[in-house]
């Protein structure tokens, strides 16, 4: 519920004055980049910057009112002068034999009409580093030719993946974790949970609000899967292959079910099987089991290294010092490092299921404890 003018997102007053500053001065810029972690909050933020754009108070320095039509459509992502895509949407709406470079060139020449009411048209690019170089390409074009009539509003949660040439354009905007007690505060007053669940969503979400709110959106259900996965990723340590193998496959099949929608759920081609699940929530049940493990690992890392203060899942895993002790701090980051890699892989079309096991061939083995095995 809109109370107020000015931004409402979350712990980002840095961020905040640099919009509303350049807003005053006519500097906001032609293409602005927003970007942070995946859950920190962007869309929070680019809602008070479409309000900020759009807002047709006189008093420059009131902007956002969010009481007028343009901040309202604005935040609704309903305004006529606001164009949205995404990598995503570009190949949903190819055409037949349609590659998505060519899709993307096309949307960028339909984006590119003259606004209807407002001064400027919109464009909303969400996931822009996402986009392969050759549609990075395209945008760029476009990005070289400026006009005063568009606004382009990039979202990234990975800005070097860009290509120089369009971060070199951009004024970028970084969305930051937030501090602690400011989110515990906001889980409390806004959220409504009590002070031990705030607390310990707001660890667990490395003070990022968009993750934290997802979290408390889940009623839970996230909160658990994320315990079993973490848990189950460190007992794997002192098990074999054969194990290892088919833990993927039932980590997947349950995060399947955990993002899949009635609609994802395609028709059983074979009488007596069950319905597939399409290869696009497998991948994103294995992003989230990505996920999930690079934070495990990292906090493995932080807590081989003496700083079990750090580390979130200690909330989670009761087990996480024990383990972090035997493994060197050096294995933990060649971990990561590939699981990064197996990140950009799945997002690249991999085959979810064999890269998690990929994955898992990389995964520290260790012999049982000895009080493991008593």
């Amino acid at each position: 519920m809109i109370q107020k003018g000015g931004f409402h997102s979350l712990g980002q007053g840095t961020a905040e004055r640099m919009a509303r500053q350049a807003a005053v001065r006519g500097e906001l810029g032609r293409t602005l980049l927003v970007h942070g972690a995946a859950g920190a909050g962007k869309g929070a933020f680019v809602d008070d910057l479409l309000a900020l754009l759009f807002c047709a108070d006189l008093d420059v320095t009131a902007r956002p009112c969010n009481a007028c039509r343009g901040c309202r459509d604005g935040r609704a992502r309903r305004h006529p002068d606001l164009v949205i895509g995404s990598p995503e949407a570009w190949r949903e709406a190819r055409s037949t034999g349609e590659s998505i470079v060519a899709a993307a060139r096309r949307w960028l020449l339909q984006a590119a009409g003259a606004p209807v009411v407002a001064e400027r048209r919109v464009v909303l690019i969400d996931g822009a580093d996402r986009a392969n170089e050759q549609t990075q390409n395209a945008l760029l074009k476009v990005l070289e030719e400026p006009t005063d009539r568009h606004t382009f509003l990039l979202v990234a949660d990975e800005p070097q993946r860009l290509l120089p040439t369009i971060r070199s354009r951009c004024r970028p905007m970084r969305i930051s974790p937030v501090p602690r007690a400011e989110l515990v505060a906001y889980l409390m007053d806004r959220m409504r949970l009590p002070a031990d669940q705030a607390e310990v969503i707001a660890v667990l979400s490395g003070g990022h609000v968009g993750t934290a709110v997802g979290l408390v959106e889940e009623k839970g259900s996230r909160l658990d899967w994320r315990r079993r996965v973490q848990g189950e990723l460190l007992a794997l340590l002192e098990r074999g292959r054969a194990d290892r193998f088919g833990s993927v496959r039932d980590l997947l099949d349950v995060a399947s079910r955990l993002v899949a929608t009635p609609a994802d759920q395609e028709p059983a081609p074979l009488e007596g099987e069950g319905p597939r699940t399409p290869t696009s929530t497998q991948r994103e049940a294995a992003l989230l089991i990505i996920d999930a493990w690079v934070a495990v690992t990292r906090d493995l890392l932080v807590v081989s290294v003496g700083r079990a203060e750090l580390a979130p899942a200690r909330e989670l895993v009761a087990d996480l010092e024990r383990l972090a002790a035997r493994i060197r701090p050096d294995a933990l980051r060649q971990m990561i490092a590939m699981l990064e890699r197996v990140r950009e892989a799945v997002r690249q079309n991999a085959a979810p299921r064999l890269a998690l096991e990929a994955a898992m061939l990389m995964w520290p083995m260790l012999s049982p404890s000895a009080a493991a095995s008593r």
